[in-house]
Protein backbone atom coordinates (compact mmCIF):
# COMPACT_ATOMS: atom_id res chain seq x y z
CA UNK A 1 0.00 0.00 0.00
CA UNK A 2 1.33 3.74 -0.95
CA UNK A 3 1.56 5.71 2.28
CA UNK A 4 -1.12 8.08 2.84
CA UNK A 5 -1.70 11.67 4.02
CA UNK A 6 -4.10 12.77 6.34
CA UNK A 7 -6.09 14.60 3.64
CA UNK A 8 -6.26 11.27 1.40
CA UNK A 9 -7.71 9.41 4.40
CA UNK A 10 -10.10 11.89 5.14
CA UNK A 11 -11.10 12.45 1.79
CA UNK A 12 -11.22 8.40 1.63
CA UNK A 13 -14.34 7.73 4.11
CA UNK A 14 -17.33 6.16 1.76
CA UNK A 15 -19.68 5.38 4.94
CA UNK A 16 -19.78 8.36 6.91
CA UNK A 17 -20.46 12.33 6.13
CA UNK A 18 -17.73 14.99 5.32
CA UNK A 19 -18.06 16.56 8.49
CA UNK A 20 -17.33 13.03 10.38
CA UNK A 21 -14.57 12.61 8.33
CA UNK A 22 -13.02 15.75 9.15
CA UNK A 23 -13.63 15.15 12.65
CA UNK A 24 -12.36 11.72 13.21
CA UNK A 25 -8.67 11.41 15.04
CA UNK A 26 -6.24 10.46 12.20
CA UNK A 27 -3.03 8.36 13.67
CA UNK A 28 -0.21 11.01 13.86
CA UNK A 29 2.40 8.70 13.40
CA UNK A 30 1.61 8.11 9.65
CA UNK A 31 5.46 9.04 8.49
CA UNK A 32 6.53 5.86 10.81
CA UNK A 33 3.89 3.09 9.02
CA UNK A 34 5.58 -0.01 7.67
CA UNK A 35 3.59 1.02 4.48
CA UNK A 36 5.28 -1.87 2.49
CA UNK A 37 3.73 -4.12 4.64
CA UNK A 38 0.08 -3.09 4.98
CA UNK A 39 -2.65 -4.19 2.73
CA UNK A 40 -4.90 -1.61 5.07
CA UNK A 41 -3.94 0.91 7.32
CA UNK A 42 -6.29 0.48 10.71
CA UNK A 43 -6.76 2.10 13.84
CA UNK A 44 -8.97 2.44 17.07
CA UNK A 45 -10.05 5.84 17.53
CA UNK A 46 -8.86 7.30 21.07
CA UNK A 47 -11.25 9.74 21.75
CA UNK A 48 -14.11 6.74 21.27
CA UNK A 49 -13.48 3.76 22.65
CA UNK A 50 -15.95 1.67 20.45
CA UNK A 51 -14.64 3.31 17.20
CA UNK A 52 -12.18 2.57 14.65
CA UNK A 53 -11.43 3.62 11.47
CA UNK A 54 -9.70 1.65 7.98
CA UNK A 55 -8.71 2.74 4.84
CA UNK A 56 -7.33 0.66 1.96
CA UNK A 57 -6.38 1.05 -1.78
CA UNK A 58 -8.52 -0.17 -4.25
CA UNK A 59 -8.12 0.45 -8.13
CA UNK A 60 -5.76 2.98 -7.02
CA UNK A 61 -7.71 5.36 -4.72
CA UNK A 62 -8.47 5.03 -1.24
CA UNK A 63 -11.38 3.88 -0.11
CA UNK A 64 -11.99 4.39 3.91
CA UNK A 65 -14.80 2.83 6.09
CA UNK A 66 -15.35 4.36 9.53
CA UNK A 67 -16.55 1.41 12.05
CA UNK A 68 -17.77 0.92 15.71
CA UNK A 69 -17.02 -1.86 17.56
CA UNK A 70 -17.62 -4.37 20.45
CA UNK A 71 -15.22 -7.05 21.77
CA UNK A 72 -16.72 -10.34 21.00
CA UNK A 73 -17.93 -12.18 24.01
CA UNK A 74 -18.74 -15.54 23.62
CA UNK A 75 -19.03 -17.63 26.50
CA UNK A 76 -18.13 -20.66 25.20
CA UNK A 77 -15.20 -20.09 23.19
CA UNK A 78 -11.82 -19.25 24.27
CA UNK A 79 -10.49 -18.88 21.36
CA UNK A 80 -11.54 -16.67 18.01
CA UNK A 81 -10.84 -16.52 14.50
CA UNK A 82 -10.72 -12.87 12.69
CA UNK A 83 -12.58 -13.30 9.08
CA UNK A 84 -9.89 -11.24 7.31
CA UNK A 85 -6.43 -12.77 8.32
CA UNK A 86 -7.49 -15.91 9.86
CA UNK A 87 -5.60 -15.06 12.88
CA UNK A 88 -6.82 -16.67 15.94
CA UNK A 89 -6.90 -14.85 18.82
CA UNK A 90 -7.39 -15.19 22.56
CA UNK A 91 -10.73 -13.64 24.24
CA UNK A 92 -10.57 -10.14 23.48
CA UNK A 93 -8.31 -10.19 20.46
CA UNK A 94 -11.38 -10.35 18.02
CA UNK A 95 -14.56 -8.15 17.80
CA UNK A 96 -16.94 -8.28 15.65
CA UNK A 97 -16.59 -4.56 13.91
CA UNK A 98 -19.86 -3.11 11.91
CA UNK A 99 -19.90 -0.48 9.24
CA UNK A 100 -22.68 1.73 8.44
CA UNK A 101 -23.81 1.05 4.86
CA UNK A 102 -22.86 3.81 1.67
CA UNK A 103 -26.82 5.56 0.63
CA UNK A 104 -29.96 5.33 1.20
CA UNK A 105 -29.18 2.00 3.06
CA UNK A 106 -26.54 3.31 5.55
CA UNK A 107 -29.42 6.40 5.92
CA UNK A 108 -32.14 3.82 7.08
CA UNK A 109 -29.50 2.24 10.15
CA UNK A 110 -28.29 -0.48 7.82
CA UNK A 111 -25.03 -2.18 8.61
CA UNK A 112 -22.86 -4.87 7.95
CA UNK A 113 -20.14 -6.51 10.17
CA UNK A 114 -17.45 -8.66 9.93
CA UNK A 115 -15.11 -10.27 12.81
CA UNK A 116 -11.29 -8.70 12.56
CA UNK A 117 -8.40 -8.58 15.13
CA UNK A 118 -9.16 -5.91 17.72
CA UNK A 119 -6.00 -3.90 16.73
CA UNK A 120 -6.67 -4.12 12.74
CA UNK A 121 -3.04 -5.21 12.77
CA UNK A 122 -4.03 -8.32 10.37
CA UNK A 123 -1.57 -7.18 7.36
CA UNK A 124 1.35 -7.65 10.21
CA UNK A 125 0.18 -10.80 11.25
CA UNK A 126 0.20 -12.26 7.41
CA UNK A 127 3.61 -11.70 7.17
CA UNK A 128 4.83 -13.06 10.72
CA UNK A 129 5.89 -9.51 11.13
CA UNK A 130 3.56 -8.92 14.62
CA UNK A 131 2.82 -12.34 16.85
CA UNK A 132 -0.84 -12.56 18.47
CA UNK A 133 -0.56 -12.28 22.04
CA UNK A 134 -1.28 -15.85 23.13
CA UNK A 135 -2.93 -16.55 19.43
CA UNK A 136 -1.54 -18.62 16.75
CA UNK A 137 -1.69 -18.43 13.20
CA UNK A 138 -2.31 -21.66 11.69
CA UNK A 139 0.21 -23.63 9.65
CA UNK A 140 -1.16 -23.27 6.28
CA UNK A 141 -0.03 -24.84 2.35
CA UNK A 142 -0.96 -21.30 0.95
CA UNK A 143 2.19 -19.20 0.56
CA UNK A 144 2.56 -15.38 2.21
CA UNK A 145 1.57 -14.23 -0.93
CA UNK A 146 -2.06 -16.26 -1.35
CA UNK A 147 -2.75 -15.43 2.39
CA UNK A 148 -2.43 -11.44 1.05
CA UNK A 149 -4.35 -11.89 -1.71
CA UNK A 150 -7.06 -13.89 0.44
CA UNK A 151 -7.10 -11.11 3.31
CA UNK A 152 -7.47 -9.00 0.60
CA UNK A 153 -10.24 -10.44 -1.63
CA UNK A 154 -11.95 -10.87 2.31
CA UNK A 155 -11.29 -7.04 2.80
CA UNK A 156 -12.90 -6.03 -0.73
CA UNK A 157 -16.27 -8.44 -0.33
CA UNK A 158 -16.31 -6.78 3.30
CA UNK A 159 -16.43 -3.28 1.18
CA UNK A 160 -19.06 -4.93 -1.60
CA UNK A 161 -21.15 -5.27 1.07
CA UNK A 162 -20.52 -1.58 2.78
CA UNK A 163 -21.39 -0.80 -0.99
CA UNK A 164 -24.40 -2.84 -1.65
Amino acid sequence: MRSLTERDIRNSFINCSKGEAKRLAVPRDLDERPWDDLDFLGWRDPGAPDRAHLVTERDGEPVGVALRFTPARRALMQRSLCALCLTSHPRGGVSLMTARKTGAAGRQGNSVGLYMCTDLACSLYVRGKKVPENGTRFEESLTEEEQIARTTANLFAFLDKIRA
